[in-house]
């Protein structure tokens, strides 16, 4: 899974001592990791957001993602809680693939006995959160005063600071935070980046859970 990728300046010297052994096709694949800065999908595909609700069992997790290995399908991001209702839990997988694919693991999954409901979205039919941290060369913040104009244009917050590195952090949607990474990492001073898996609700007023147990308990 390739919800977020961690560097380090040790890491970058030794891909420069080996050469470029990675290549564009192998970087560009994520399309959201941040290495590449590339927020464009794969020719012909689209990214969806699945959303699951499942009973609370253990095991449930490894019946979801083997769908996706599976069907040969790459999960970029995944988050798991609890929901607002008890004793469910929610999934949230994010995947490029296309529609006729998205249809097929939603459909797939649902025939999971403890999966309640999953469906699929696009990016216009939610609203979508994630966040991110950067551990950053403090001796590099403290040279160029660009770091910090950059950190409070993108409405960035320090939350640690000690004389060998600076951690930020930044809440927002991927565009968002990508376009931190990028510009920070042009100035030499990216030690890690790490973003979390994505969040999301609906934008639709109907909550299709709560409709879907009710018709449950109706049929008891």
């Amino acid at each position: 899974m390739r919800c977020c990728w961690t560097s380090s300046k040790d890491e970058q010297l030794q891909e420069k001592r080996h050469g470029d052994k990675q290549g564009a096709a192998e970087c560009g694949d994520c399309n959201t990791c941040g290495k590449c800065g590339s927020l464009e999908c794969p020719e012909g595909v689209t990214l969806y957001t699945m959303i699951i609700y499942s009973e609370n069992f253990a095991g449930i997790l490894n019946q979801i993602t083997a769908v996706f290995t599976r069907r040969q399908v790459n999960i970029e991001t995944l988050n798991v809680c609890a929901s607002s209702t008890p004793g469910v839990h929610k999934y949230t997988i994010t995947c490029y693939c296309t529609e006729e694919m998205a249809i097929m693991l939603t459909k797939q999954i649902e025939k999971k006995i403890d999966v309640l409901q999953a469906n699929y979205f696009t990016d216009d039919e939610l609203f979508i959160l994630e966040a991110c941290l950067l551990k950053l060369s403090t001796p590099i913040v403290l040279e160029n005063d660009n770091v910090g104009k950059i950190i409070r244009k993108h409405g960035a917050r320090i939350v640690e600071v000690n004389p060998t590195y600076t951690i930020v952090e930044k809440k927002g949607d991927t565009e968002e935070i990508l376009k931190l990474y990028r510009s920070l990492n042009h100035l030499d001073v990216v030690l890690q980046f790490v973003r979390s898996g994505r969040i999301a609700v609906t934008k639709s007023l109907v909550e299709t859970l709560d409709k879907y147990l009710e018709e449950r308990m109706k049929e008891k």
